[in-house]
């Protein structure tokens, strides 16, 4: 087995356990501990996992909110393939809502020049990529801004949404589940994605295999409010077909 598919069964176990054990995992894996142990602060340095004391638990579990930078640097070539697969649901021309996140940010990057678009975001790095598109017209909401996540959030970027109705939103998410739907650790940011669903006539979920599972403090939609999950191939077809059974069609990258 590979180092690459040894750190995903054990992040796999860790989501699916609550925690790992050093010790139990060298035998199930039928390595050494000190392998072990270099896998576990691999998943650490990339916000996987946080190591406690014989072992380590997902950040889901501790309400861990990795940052922005942490998050850019995972799951790049399937956030490249998520955004570039996402490209065919932009309409030829209209209003498209951008969710803060890396994977919607990707999208942002990749937004054609040849086509007269509308797009809200409530994300500084993404009103940065698309501003010095000619075709765009870009409106920034406004709100608290989190460092953490480099988003406008709260009351006052949901009473704008209140206002406005968009042809599509593409959203992010810490976490999507079959039994709790789309979560994310902060009431903040649940409160203004929670206004960006309203807003949509129509919501694409953009969210890497990693995120399916993980359930985190605030919902902020179930399934069946999205139209569309743009994901990769690392979403297995039995769980993908689970969550089409809730509402959206699933895309895999």
């Amino acid at each position: 087995m590979y180092a690459a598919e040894r750190q995903q069964r054990i992040l796999t176990v860790a989501r699916a356990a609550g925690r790992v054990e050093v010790l139990s995992l060298a035998d199930d894996l039928a390595v050494s501990p000190e392998t072990i142990r270099r896998d576990l602060t691999n998943l650490e340095r990339v916000g996987a996992l946080r190591r406690v004391h014989g072992g380590a638990i997902p950040v889901e579990r501790l309400g861990f909110e990795p940052s922005v930078a942490t998050r850019a640097e995972r799951f790049v070539a399937e956030k490249e393939r998520i955004a570039k697969l996402a490209l065919d649901l932009v309409p030829e021309e209209g209003t498209l809502l951008l969710d803060a996140g890396t994977t919607t940010l990707r999208l942002a990057e990749a937004l054609p020049r040849d086509r007269e678009l509308t797009v809200v975001t409530n994300s500084l790095p993404i009103a940065a990529a698309v501003s010095s598109n000619p075709a765009i017209q870009l409106y920034l909401l406004g709100g608290r801004f989190r460092s953490r996540t480099q988003a406008a959030v709260g009351e006052w970027s949901q009473n704008m949404l209140a206002e406005l109705t968009v042809d599509v939103a593409f959203l992010g998410t810490n976490g999507v589940s079959l039994a709790r739907g789309l979560t994310t650790p902060d009431p903040s940011e649940a409160l203004s994605k929670r206004a960006m669903v309203a807003a949509a006539r129509r919501c694409v979920l953009l969210a890497d295999s990693s995120k399916v599972g993980a359930e985190h403090f605030c919902r902020f939609a179930t399934l069946d409010d999205i139209a569309v999950v743009v994901t990769d191939t690392g979403l297995d077809e039995d769980t993908a077909t689970d969550i089409e059974s809730l509402g959206p069609e699933v895309i895999r990258a």
